[in-house]
């Protein structure tokens, strides 16, 4: 008998939730949850969250369940070492405009660290890096 997936969420290492639910905000995605550290008391700091777009959804965990930290390097891809200076999850999410979405990007001022390109592989893609380290890898499917 083979497994049935019925969901796939990665776990992020993050510093602090509520910035890093503000930062998804910046690319579209909304709250999922948000689990305090005392669930009897809601004014207690918030430990576990998500967000989500869609059917999708990304567990935060704050300082547990996962490596994060930020390189030196300025880009994520064509320089030695871009590609494993950063000790954070790296990510990979289609979209339907990617030109929507790297707009978004630079009207919130997030850290682009590899501009929108086509690649030979058959995706035009672009890298976005989250103050914790963590790189989004966002594709769209490309004619080549």
């Amino acid at each position: 008998m083979t497994m049935t997936v019925l969901a796939v969420n990665p776990i992020l290492n993050v510093s602090d939730i509520a910035a890093t639910i503000s930062w998804f905000e910046k690319l579209g995605w909304t709250v999922g949850f948000e689990w305090h550290d005392d669930p009897t008391d809601s004014d207690s700091p918030v430990g576990f969250a998500s967000v989500k777009s869609g059917n999708h959804e990304i567990f935060l965990c704050r300082d547990g369940q996962g490596g994060r930290g930020k390189g030196s390097n300025t880009a994520t891809f064509g320089t030695a070492g871009g590609e494993t200076s950063d000790r954070g999850v790296w990510m990979s999410i289609w979209v339907d405009d990617l030109d929507v979405v790297h707009d978004r990007c630079v009207d919130a001022d997030l850290e682009i660290t590899h501009p929108p390109t086509t690649h030979a592989w058959g995706a035009r893609e672009m890298h976005v890096r989250h103050p914790d380290g963590h790189v989004f890898r966002i594709s769209t499917g490309a004619e080549i």
